[in-house]
């Protein structure tokens, strides 16, 4: 009996301190590898969000184009989208609804807007955000997201 008590006894014992602090330090050093690439990832999330943004908004206005002729004008901007325009040419045969499925024209994931311009320098509309730092141009995590790179 007592040898099965002394069984039970080593298989109820918990981990050593030095365990413990192996365990610890192995998860510290995977830590300090992985944090690293991981707080990398919020602005690549960005930057790939403002690209499918785009071309959501490069579709709609292609069905603009298709039920009303033309591109929105860029005075007319990408409001054309989400309510009958008011200015410039008039939509001949604007879609109750919009052409946006939120009913709103969305910002970029810097909380600025899309730029629009119709015609456009590469091509029938530019549509693009100035990345992080709101600024034409830029490089790195500052560049530019342009349709026309898409």
């Amino acid at each position: 009996m007592k040898a099965k008590q002394m069984r039970h006894a080593a298989d109820m014992r918990g981990f050593t301190l030095i365990e413990l602090m192996v365990v610890i330090v192995i998860l510290g050093i995977l830590a300090g590898m992985i944090v690293p690439r991981i707080m990398d990832r919020p602005e690549e999330a960005r930057r790939t969000k403002a690209g499918v943004d785009i071309g959501a908004i490069a579709q709609a206005l292609k069905l603009y184009k298709l039920d009303n002729g033309k591109y929105p004008s860029t005075e007319q901007g990408l409001m054309a989208l989400v309510e009958p325009p008011s200015v410039g040419s008039l939509a001949k045969k604007w879609r109750d609804g919009g052409y946006l499925d939120k009913k709103s024209v969305p910002k970029d994931p810097w909380d600025n807007d899309y730029i629009y311009i119709s015609p456009g320098l590469h091509g029938d509309f530019d549509l693009m955000s100035y990345g992080s730092d709101g600024e034409p141009g830029g490089e790195g995590e500052g560049a530019d997201v342009n349709s026309w790179e898409l």
